[in-house]
């Protein structure tokens, strides 16, 4: 009998891309930045997902330690069963994921903080060194957007909190890198605004110059998340 040829045909499987929208606006500086990092991947034949964590109904973490209980059944894994109990399942499935977050009084937006919380806990391991209960790893991505500039960022300490937040997440989950966007459009129309220490017409020349290049930035963020051994 002759023998049937093997089928070397392989399947090919997309990475997944996940990208969390801490604003609670969703068509905006952050949301925008985050869906160009999308594209960036989706360029690379991933496939992509954006949350808008304001539409979720969360809180943040409530320290019953159920995820470190030794033989718990949810060691390793928050016990709280709400909107994000789906969305950690994605995370366990993604190969890369990216926050994304607007600075309210120097760090993160509420919304955002009570994600990371309830995302990172259960993963941290109280070892001396500290380890990680993730199941592998992955690239992680942090977009941070203010509406001050590079300057004012340095001087203010802000970006202590950027390191922490990038130094946890490599702990966790492995490779991660962020970028900020600077000195952003933050209305519609300034002249409805009590915002006198801004000038409209040099925000609209901002926005309109150097908004873009950040969208490339976040464009590139998304490829070279799908970029292997990168």
């Amino acid at each position: 009998m002759r023998k049937k040829p093997l089928n070397k045909t392989r399947e090919i499987i997309a990475m997944k891309v996940i990208a969390f929208n801490g604003s609670p606006r969703k068509k905006w500086n952050t949301a925008t930045l985050l869906e160009k990092a999308l594209e960036g991947a989706a360029s690379r034949g991933a496939k992509t997902e954006l949350i808008h964590l304001y539409d979720l109904n969360y809180k943040g973490c409530i320290s019953c330690f159920a995820c470190k209980t030794k033989g718990g059944k949810s060691y390793g894994r928050c016990a709280v069963k709400d909107d994000l109990t789906p969305v950690f399942r994605k995370i366990e499935k993604a190969d890369a994921i990216i926050l994304g977050s607007p600075i309210y009084f120097g760090t993160v937006s509420g919304e955002m903080k009570s994600f990371m919380e309830r995302l990172l806990f259960p993963y941290s391991v109280y070892t001396d060194p500290p380890g990680s209960l993730f199941p592998r790893r992955i690239k992680t991505g942090f977009i941070y957007t203010m509406n001050i500039t590079e300057e004012m960022m340095k001087e203010w300490g802000y970006i202590e909190n950027f390191k922490r937040h990038e130094m946890t997440l490599q702990r966790i989950f492995g490779d991660s890198e962020y970028f900020c966007s600077f000195d952003t459009y933050q209305f519609d129309d300034y002249s409805k605004m009590v915002a006198t220490r801004f000038d409209p017409v040099k925000k609209a020349q901002r926005r309109k110059e150097i908004f873009p290049i950040d969208c490339n930035k976040a464009f590139d963020m998304g490829v070279r998340f799908t970029t292997i051994g990168k």
